[in-house]
């Protein structure tokens, strides 16, 4: 079962977000369903809000 997605403006961290992919990556055995593959978009993205994804600075 996916696990309950936050209410907005809710972030978890990181870390936390990046052990449900983790999970999901072991769970599945390296080959994602189209049910895990949605779950995992949406962690992506909800990673990307964690790390403060798209403000990469220019080197």
């Amino acid at each position: 079962m996916p696990p309950t997605p936050y209410p907005s403006g809710s972030v978890r961290s990181a870390s936390a977000v990046n052990e449900d992919i983790r999970q999901l990556w072991q769970r599945s055995g390296g080959r994602l369903s189209p049910e895990d593959e949605e779950e995992y978009q949406r962690l992506l993205v909800e990673w990307a809000a964690a790390t403060g994804g798209g403000s990469r600075s220019a080197a």
